[in-house]
């Protein structure tokens, strides 16, 4: 097959595939798939592991404002919009009104140009715009489209688009407006997408552009036109515990975009999911089955992340049509390991092989890189690995799991406490071990509810806790936090580790010292540096001169 046979996931494919029905009726359809899919019920996984796992509906901030829209009996004036008896009729006139730390909470209706909405809709920073999570927005519909100019790729046709630390929970989006028509649009900052339903848009149902890194989690994606969701240009996200069925690509991944695919269900589109240009998606646990044509798709210079030695992909892959992998690069070795994928139903080049990295502490793009001691002094003592294409990839994220890990190897801790038992770690889990001797070892905690989220990309302020507390490290003088400008910005229950961890010197802060970013999610390098750091301080290794060090 010639690359020519593909097209971009913002190419032809909508005008490819046959076109949608819409003669059931959005209800009906949202009815069928949430509840009895309308696809024969025997004919879906019967594995646990194959279902996301079932979200809790986000709480109302106890000191947000919340602002009410009744598209049936609300009104849209300035004596309304203050109880779900005198309500707002539409969610742009409620949008005129939200600042940051608003919830617009939308009755169950029909929110449409018929209703009085001017399309698109844009929710703004620090705004949620919230339905019915518990039914995923089943009878919370927005349907319609408006123009909107995209910095990345110029007018498009959009239903919903989220801005910064906007937050869209609960409703049904759907854009039947337009040939091109995408649901909901997201282009930068860190939007959260959670327990909603994109179906009937005649391209995308989400599309992540710019440099955006969302989170969409928990959402039902079904019969949208081209793709489920398409993430481009230089996005990033997390994606996880969603459904994706029925649609041209389930999912789209191009540009030289980076996006994190854990736990989705990729079943009875055209193909699963569809990797090209530079992009650099990594799979972990995904149920890719079913798919009429082929599971995971790799073209031009795509490189999928399938899983390597040290974190095995997880992915099931199995039953599709044509081929459950396609490698279409040209040159591009696929490195696949811990999946169960049917060897057979594989072609193209795709490497197996469970070995580790040489860990020789010499990769191709740590050179000159702020941290490269480091990495090079932890590599070498087996503590980090790199990439089997020889890089390290430095600014790439690290989830909680892959901490555990390193911080199992790099001090080996003695147990402090008794094993526990996480809901969200199932039987058979890669890390399952290394969490437990982190645990153990009180370098790390879960979270509230008995539930670790080991695929979390973990945050610079935890990875300072984890390290304070294994080593047993206790503050003397909390104004020693005067020496960072985002001081305040360091969460309460951190205060005292975070205090600890400067006194001894263990933090490291690139470009500007002073500057700690604790809630910005750690690189490799970053960890790299931090846990060296650490090591020092508990005379395991010799101090590395960096003029990022913070010295109080």
């Amino acid at each position: 097959m010639t690359h020519q046979d593909r097209v971009s996931p913002q190419g032809r494919m909508a005008r490819r595939l046959a076109p949608v029905s819409l003669r059931a009726g959005l209800v009906s359809l949202l009815l069928l798939t949430l509840g009895v899919p309308a696809i024969a019920s025997s004919s879906l996984p019967t594995a646990t592991r194959d279902r996301p796992t079932p979200a809790s509906t986000a709480q109302i901030p106890a000191s947000a404002r919340v602002l009410y829209v009744n598209p049936a009996r609300g009104d849209d004036s300035s004596s309304a919009g203050g109880s779900e008896a005198n309500a707002y009729r539409t969610i742009t006139y409620a949008l005129r009104q939200a600042s940051a730390n608003t919830v617009i909470q939308l009755a169950p209706g029909t929110y449409s140009r018929d209703s009085g909405e001017v399309f698109p809709l844009t929710i703004p920073a620090g705004v949620i715009l919230r339905g019915d999570e518990s039914n995923k927005g089943q009878t919370v519909l927005i349907v319609g489209g408006g123009t909107y100019l995209s910095p990345s790729w110029g007018g498009q046709s959009v239903a919903v688009r989220a801005e910064k630390t906007a937050s869209v929970r609960g409703v049904t989006i759907s854009n039947t407006a337009d040939s091109r028509g995408t649901g909901l649009w997201v282009e930068d900052g860190t939007p959260v997408i959670r327990n909603n339903t994109f179906t009937n848009s005649r391209r995308d149902g989400i599309l992540i552009a710019g440099s955006a890194n969302p989170t969409i989690a928990d959402n039902v994606f079904v019969r949208n036109g081209g793709n489920g969701l398409s993430v481009t240009r230089a996005a990033q996200g997390q994606i996880e515990n969603n459904v994706f069925q029925s649609t041209g690509f389930g999912i789209a991944v191009g540009g030289t975009s980076a996006p994190r695919l854990a736990s989705n269900r990729v079943i009875e589109n055209v193909d699963g999911i569809y990797v090209n240009d530079n992009a650099r998606p990594v799979l972990r646990g995904n149920t890719i089955e079913r798919n009429t044509r082929d599971g995971v798709v790799a073209t031009i210079n795509a490189q999928p992340d399938l899983g390597t030695a040290d974190d095995p992909g997880e992915n099931i892959l199995r039953n599709n049509g044509r081929y459950d992998l396609h490698n279409a690069t040209r040159t591009n070795t696929i490195v696949a390991v811990g999946n169960d994928i049917n060897r057979d139903r594989i072609v193209g080049k795709v490497d197996f092989v469970a070995t580790s990295i040489p860990s020789s502490g010499s990769f191709s793009d740590v050179t000159g890189h702020w941290a490269e001691a480091y990495i090079a002094a932890l590599a070498s003592q087996d503590i980090i690995a790199g990439f089997p294409d020889g890089t390290f990839r430095p600014s790439e994220p690290v989830t909680r799991a892959q901490f555990a890990a390193i911080v199992a190897k790099a001090f080996n801790p003695a147990p402090q406490r008794g094993a526990t038992t996480f809901s969200d770690i199932r039987s058979g889990y890669w890390a399952t071990q290394v969490i437990q001797t982190a645990y153990r070892g009180g370098f790390l905690a879960g979270y509230p509810g008995n539930i670790f989220r080991p695929e979390q990309r973990i945050p610079r302020v935890q990875i300072l806790v984890a390290l304070a507390n294994g080593l047993g490290l206790s503050p003397t003088n909390t104004n020693v936090l005067s020496v960072y400008q985002d001081g305040a910005q360091i969460p309460s229950y951190a205060v005292g580790p975070v205090t600890a961890a400067t006194e001894r010197q263990l933090v490291v802060n690139y470009p500007t010292a002073t500057q700690l970013n604790p809630n910005r999610e750690a690189t490799r390098a970053e960890v790299a540096a931090l846990v060296y750091q650490a090591l020092v301080n508990a005379g395991k290794a010799e101090p590395i001169d960096s003029p990022y060090v913070v010295k109080p």
